[in-house]
């Protein structure tokens, strides 16, 4: 099994409260969020990320995408509106007080929108990502055309922007736990609820934000965890299973999704789900 996707995570002890978005923020950095490097490392290397790269990381969460392209000798903007524990961390990584090499240079975080980005002094950006895959609850397509509404005006003619989003069903294993969410918030169901991903989702959003598509790739993106512990952590600090926490109980939802990753267990302990993730490339006309 690969190393950098399955570590041990020793549980936490004592009762959790009904959401610690702090613990749920270093769950998602420590645990969840390299399932999708495959993801990161097949666009940085189609787009060839480097130094002339002038990125801005939509939803940038706790920043692993942006250190990795920061890595190539990208200029990077991360901005994130939803989790500021998660950018938090991101600053950890991308901004300590003793980091000093190229790759800190032209690297900022921002709290907000991509207006709250806006600077006079940075070049447009020639490549705009939004790496958090949609196509999984309904609704999640809708936030994403905003931002990009809000992001488009900042990138240059001819820039690439990146979307990503689930697979089918049927080459993600990773759904059949999902579906646990729509099961336990309902009579919640709405913008929270489950749904398969459909085959034109990418390109519906784009088209909406004014982008020309202009190309889209399939990334396999295993889900491993150390054992059904982690993997429940890590599933949860995704935020998909919120409306089900809300219509029930932390304990409850917990109980299930384990439940629910037992068919997805090996021998050894180890939890390993396949999964298929889909990014489009679009272009700023």
């Amino acid at each position: 099994m690969t190393p950098t996707l399955v570590r041990q995570h020793l549980p936490r002890a004592g009762a959790a409260p009904r959401v610690d978005l702090c613990a749920r923020a270093r769950d998602w950095s420590e645990i969840q969020e390299r399932m999708l490097v495959p993801l990161y490392e097949a666009v940085h290397e189609r787009l060839e990320v480097g130094p002339g790269t002038r990125l801005l990381g939509l939803g940038c969460g706790s920043g692993l995408a942006l250190l990795m392209a920061a890595a190539r000798g990208a200029a990077v903007t991360g901005v994130e509106s939803r989790a500021p524990e998660r950018l938090a961390l991101a600053r950890g990584r991308l901004l300590p007080e003793a980091w000093d090499t190229r790759a800190r240079a032209g690297t900022r975080l921002v709290e907000g929108s991509p207006r709250d980005a806006a600077d006079a002094r940075t070049s447009a950006y020639n490549l705009v990502t939004a790496f958090e895959p949609i196509g999984c609850l309904a609704g999640d397509s809708e936030g994403l055309g905003e931002t990009l509404a809000d992001a488009v005006p900042f990138a240059e003619r001819g820039a690439a922007v990146v979307l990503a989003g689930w697979g089918p069903p049927e080459r993600c294993a990773t759904s059949s736990v999902l579906r646990v969410a729509t099961k336990l918030a309902d009579p919640l169901r709405g913008t929270g609820s489950w749904r398969p991903a459909l085959r034109d989702d990418l390109e519906e959003v784009a088209t909406r934000a004014g982008l020309r598509p202009d190309g889209s790739g399939r990334v396999a993106c295993p889900f491993g965890y150390a054992d059904v512990d982690s993997a429940v952590r890590g599933l949860l600090s995704t935020g998909l299973f919120d409306g089900a926490i809300m219509a029930t109980d932390q304990a409850q939802v917990d109980k299930e999704v384990a439940e629910a990753l037992h068919p997805h267990q090996r021998q050894d302990g180890t939890v390993w789900m396949p999964n298929v993730f889909r990014y489009l490339i679009a272009r700023v006309p």
